[in-house]
């Protein structure tokens, strides 16, 4: 990837994830039309949806904290990260995002939020402690260009979408009688209204996962390709990436919905179509070689 015209390139993925993001509550619209065959219904199933939505959207912060047990952190209590970050901001002419720390001792990072009062970066323990000055600050611009591109705010929506349409296709699979018994009270056969319900919104939950995977995915590339372009230094962000591979676990973290805002998300590493589809990231090794182009 070239760093030239990397604003450009910013327009131009935002637009194409916009679009993408349109489709999320589209999705939502035609689920419930179909789940509850009337329109009424169907409003009031999307009110109760959107009413999910505004809660998560608002309160993501304290949600993302606790599913990470990360801390605020001080400059007091690690001034080296804290100049480290706030030197980059100053040069960026933006406002300093918050800083927290998770107490592991494995290495990884994200940054999430909506807005200027929120937008965090969060650091592990152990990549503090493990990277090199320059390495580290390779992690923390990386994490610096997700806000500066408003990855993280699109990503967070994107995930609340998910988490939605997971909620109805477990639902719908364990309440199918929701939907009425494989025969009604005159004893027509009401299985594939079942059936239809069922594999409609598991088909709408793939649809969604499979979106959000692709927002996701293309945006790393671009991070990596800004981190470059703040320090100047894309050797260090690759150098931190191998670093970062080899122990990127961190173990408070359980949920499949936050693992995939880190730096580097392991979960997916099977190397064939299926495996590439529902990644969250490209391939790291990918990503190194990329960076090390410019060395």
């Amino acid at each position: 990837m070239k760093y030239i015209g990397i604003q450009k390139q910013i327009r131009r993925n935002n637009r194409k994830s916009v679009l993408l993001l349109l489709l999320f509550p589209l999705i939502l619209v035609v689920l419930g039309v179909i789940l509850t065959g009337s329109v009424e219904v169907a409003f009031l199933f999307i009110c109760l949806s959107a009413v999910w939505f505004v809660i998560a959207y608002f309160f993501h912060n304290k949600m993302i904290e606790s599913a990470t047990a990360s801390e605020a952190m001080s400059r007091r209590e690690n001034p080296r990260v804290y100049n480290l970050l706030e030197n980059m901001c100053i040069a960026q002419g933006m406002r300093m995002p918050k800083l927290n720390i998770i107490n592991d001792d494995s290495l990884n990072a994200f940054a999430s939020g909506i807005n200027q009062d929120t937008f965090t970066i969060t650091l592990s323990k152990g990549i503090i402690e493990k990277l090199s000055d320059e390495e580290l600050e390779g992690v923390i611009a990386h994490e610096l260009s997700h806000i500066i591109n408003r990855d993280v705010r699109l990503l967070i929506i994107s995930i609340i979408f998910v988490g939605i349409f997971s909620f109805i296709a477990e639902m719908t699979m364990r309440n199918v009688s929701f939907f009425g018994r494989s025969r009604d009270s005159e004893g027509r056969n009401n299985l594939p209204v079942i059936l239809i319900a069922i594999i409609t919104s598991v088909v709408a939950f793939f649809m969604a996962r499979l979106l959000h995977f692709a927002i996701s995915r293309k945006r790393e590339y671009l991070a990596d390709a800004g981190a470059a372009e703040i320090t100047k230094k894309p050797y260090a962000l690759a150098s931190a990436l191998r670093k970062v591979s080899a122990d990127p676990y961190i173990e408070a973290v359980t949920r499949r919905d936050v693992a995939q805002l880190f730096m580097h998300n392991p979960q997916f590493t099977e190397r064939n179509f299926f495996g590439n589809l529902f990644s969250t990231h490209p391939p790291i090794e990918k990503r190194i070689e990329l960076l090390e182009q410019f060395v």
